[in-house]
């Protein structure tokens, strides 16, 4: 996790998937919508705004998806990231 994170002006909820999905990279689970399902506490909506936000942000990289909601991520380095 890198602490940029904090200021770069993201709402709790982007920063709180941000949290989310580097405890799944940390624990060597795949970065994925199924999984953080599973973890995130909001609604669905919430989540994939904040998935949409840290992607257009390039924080995440999409790397795969079926078109439909399922999809996995990575995170990028932060040297990489749209302030």
């Amino acid at each position: 996790m890198d602490q940029k994170i904090f200021t770069i002006g993201l709402d709790l909820e982007t920063s709180s998937v941000y949290l989310l999905c580097c405890s799944l990279a940390d624990s060597g689970k795949t970065i994925s919508t199924k999984n953080l399902l599973e973890i995130w506490n909001g609604t669905e909506k919430v989540l994939y705004d904040g998935l949409e936000t840290l992607e257009k942000r390039n924080i995440i990289q999409k790397i795969i998806s079926d078109r439909d909601v399922n999809a996995a991520y990575k995170l990028t380095d932060v040297k990489k990231w749209k302030f």
